[in-house]
């Protein structure tokens, strides 16, 4: 059975795992404005989340 002989380094292994969190951005299209948006986040365009507006924006 093969065994390391050295201890990895903290550094060596965060560096190996340092881009495992990268994956693709899964926007989804806000049902109010039709802008991307992040899927569970409030609208940056239009301030809505779940049907509701949250925050409140500047209509100009």
């Amino acid at each position: 059975m093969a065994v390391p002989k050295k201890k990895t380094s903290k550094s060596r292994r965060d560096m190996r795992r340092a881009h495992h969190h990268l994956g693709a951005v899964n926007a989804h299209e806000c049902p109010n404005c039709g802008e991307l948006k992040l899927p569970h986040h409030v609208c940056t365009s239009c301030g809505q989340y779940d049907g509701r507006e949250v925050v409140a924006t500047a209509e100009a």
